[in-house]
C-alpha cells in the first residue's frame, strides 16, 4: 500500500485533498497539523486518515516523517513564506512531491533544484489545485486545439471565502504588495496588481463580474510552457463590492499597511469575518474562464473553456488529488520539477475531471 503524507492536511484545502485520495486511491493517508487536536470527525473525514502533529521548522522531525513515504503533498501555505525545504528533503530522500503553491516566488525558489530532482529520479509537480491547477490544464487543452496560440487570457472569480479558510485571504492580500512581471507583447513588463478591471461573463450562477490583474504562478510559467506573445491572468471576487474594497486596499491605503505582517493579518481576518456573513448568500464556489486566441487552419480562431463548481476548496482537492492519484499509479513518472501544465496530459486531465464530476464547457470560434 502506498503511503501519502499531506503537510498542512488539517486546513480546508488539505482536508479536501485527503478526502479525494480516500475516494480515488487505496493509499494510506497521513495528514499533519501544528496541533494534536483531532478535528477529523467534526469535518466528516474518513476514519482511516491518520493525524500527526508536525512543525515544518523542525527539520529533523520533518525528514523522519517524509522518509518512507511514497508521496508528499505540500498544502501548508501561504507559499510566499515557504523556502523549498520540503521539496529539498523529498529529493534527498527519493520521495515524489506535489504542492498547491500559488505564487511565482515559491516557484522561483524551488526550480533551482530541477537538476537534483532529475538525478534523484523523483517527480515534483507544482501549482496543482484549482487555480493554479485545473486552470492550467484548461489552458493546455485550449492551446492544443489551435495550430498556433498567440494570447492566453485566464480569468477567475471566487464567491465569498471559497470555503478555503483564512490562508487564502492572506494569499490575496500578499498579492497586492508590489508590481509584478507579466508576459506582454513577447517581453516582460511591469503590471500593478488589481488594476485594469475588465467585466467577464462567467457561467451561471455567477454571470458578469469584474476581474483585475493578479500575480499567480501561471503568469510566469505559461510564458515558458507555451510559446505565446501574451499571458493575461485576472482575478475577482463575488459579490463585486469585495473587488472595490480590495482595490481600495491596494491603491488607497498606505503601502506600509499591506507590507507588514500585522497589516496582512488584520485585513485577512476582517475579510474572513465578512465572508462568514456573505457566504450564506453567495455560496463558496469558483468559476474560471480560459480564452486562447490564435490560428487554426489558416484562420484567426479563439478557443474558450469555462468551469464552475459550488465549492472552491473541493475543486482544489480534485485538482491536487487527481495529480497525486496519477503519480501513485505511475502515470506521471517524469523526474524533474514542473508546473502542472507541463506534465499532466490533456487525456489524463479529462479523465480525472470526468471521474470527479467536474464539467468543463468548451467551444472553438473562428473570428
Amino acid at each position: 500500500m502506498s503511503k501519502v503524507l499531506i503537510l498542512g492536511g488539517k486546513g480546508r484545502i488539505g482536508r479536501s485533498v485527503a478526502q479525494d485520495l480516500v475516494s480515488h486511491t487505496d493509499a494510506e493517508i497521513i495528514i499533519t497539523g501544528r496541533t494534536a487536536k483531532n478535528e477529523l470527525l467534526q469535518h466528516n473525514l474518513d476514519k482511516s486518515i491518520k493525524l500527526l502533529m508536525l512543525d515544518l521548522d523542525d527539520l529533523e522531525e520533518l525528514r523522519k516523517t517524509i522518509k518512507g513515504c511514497d508521496l508528499v503533498v505540500h498544502c501548508a501555505g501561504p507559499f510566499h513564506y515557504r523556502d523549498g525545504r520540503v521539496l529539498k528533503i523529498c529529493i534527498e530522500e527519493g520521495v515524489n512531491y506535489i504542492d498547491v503553491s500559488d505564487h511565482r516566488s515559491f516557484f522561483q525558489k524551488v526550480i533551482q533544484y530541477r537538476e537534483e530532482a532529475q538525478k534523484a529520479g523523483i517527480t515534483a509537480i507544482l501549482n496543482t489545485g484549482v487555480f493554479p491547477g485545473i486552470s492550467n490544464s484548461m489552458v493546455r487543452e485550449g492551446v492544443e486545439q489551435l495550430d498556433q496560440a498567440d494570447t492566453i487570457h485566464l480569468s477567475y472569480t471566487v464567491a465569498g471565502s471559497g470555503g478555503a479558510g483564512i490562508t487564502v485571504m492572506r494569499t490575496t492580500f500578499l498579492g497586492l504588495r508590489e508590481a509584478f512581471d507579466a508576459w506582454i507583447d513577447g517581453k516582460w513588463q511591469k503590471v500593478l496588481p488589481y488594476t485594469k478591471r475588465e467585466t467577464v461573463e462567467f457561467p451561471k450562477p455567477y454571470g458578469k463580474t469584474g476581474v483585475y490583474w493578479f500575480d499567480v504562478p501561471e503568469t510566469y510559467t505559461f510564458a515558458e510552457s507555451f510559446k505565446v506573445k501574451n499571458v493575461i491572468t485576472k482575478f475577482g471576487s463575488i459579490p463585486d463590492f469585495y473587488n472595490h474594497l480590495t482595490w481600495i486596499t491596494a491603491h488607497v491605503f498606505p503601502t506600509a499597511w499591506i507590507e507588514s505582517h500585522a497589516g496582512i493579518e488584520f485585513f485577512s481576518k476582517v475579510s474572513y469575518n465578512m465572508t462568514a456573513v456573505t457566504d450564506k448568500f453567495t455560496g463558496i464556489g469558483v468559476a474560471m474562464r480560459a480564452e486562447i486566441r490564435g490560428e487554426k487552419q489558416g484562420k484567426a480562431a479563439t478557443y474558450y473553456s469555462t468551469m464552475v463548481h459550488e465549492n472552491t476548496a473541493f475543486s482544489a482537492g480534485c485538482g491536487t488529488g487527481s495529480v497525486a492519484q496519477f503519480l501513485l499509479e505511475g502515470k506521471l513518472n517524469q523526474p524533474g520539477i514542473y508546473p502542472v501544465e507541463q506534465v499532466l496530459t490533456t487525456d489524463l486531465f479529462k479523465a480525472a475531471m470526468e471521474n470527479r464530476g467536474i464539467e468543463i464547457q468548451k467551444k472553438l470560434v473562428y473570428n
